[in-house]
């Protein structure tokens, strides 16, 4: 495995890049402050964007360390504000494996997006840093984030029953991975 940082990544549609401080107003107004969006999330939804610049600055702050992966997702023609994130958001199996998650501004949902953003993402890492293998994992009450996760060639590997905590309390997750040469 070769960790390189988060890289800027192009897509026909995308442009995945590094957050930035001045990101936290379209951040807020994007995605952050939305129940709706942050419903299975981990992280409540921010009341202030002062709160969300403070949050930047940790994320910012990280880039330095060469296993930091996170991204902004920014749609071209959109102008340069990020309209959601997608990073490895915890590492198992002895920091080899990463778990991808990844959030977006309900205007985009359903668009295809957010599976254009994971593909691109689970090719760097497996072509570029060299990761073996990929997980990710969604809360089941929120079928579509499997969705994206199935589109771009994740197999369903099972339900975790209350292994995780979100915005809904203590839930079941369904699991999900991609090895290296399934691509």
């Amino acid at each position: 495995m070769n960790h390189i940082g988060t890289q800027y990544i192009e897509t026909d549609r995308l442009i995945l890049r590094r957050f930035e401080l001045s990101d936290a107003p379209a951040m807020f107004a994007n995605w952050a402050s939305d129940d709706e969006v942050t419903k299975y999330l981990t992280w409540p939804s921010y009341t202030d964007v002062s709160a969300v610049e403070q949050k930047l600055e940790q994320w910012v702050s990280r880039y330095t360390d060469a296993d930091r992966y996170h991204w902004a997702i920014v749609l071209k023609g959109n102008g340069p504000e990020p309209i959601g994130s997608i990073g490895a958001c915890h590492w198992h199996e002895d920091g080899e494996v990463p778990e991808i998650g990844y959030c977006m501004g309900k205007r985009w949902w359903h668009q295809g997006i957010m599976s254009e953003a994971l593909s691109a993402v689970i090719d760097f890492l497996f072509h570029q840093v060299g990761i073996r293998r990929i997980l990710a994992l969604h809360d089941v009450n929120n079928p579509h984030s499997g969705d994206v996760m199935r589109k771009c060639g994740m197999k369903f590997e099972g339900i975790r029953e209350k292994a995780g905590q979100n915005n809904q309390g203590v839930v079941d997750m369904a699991c999900y991975a991609i090895e290296a040469n399934d691509r």
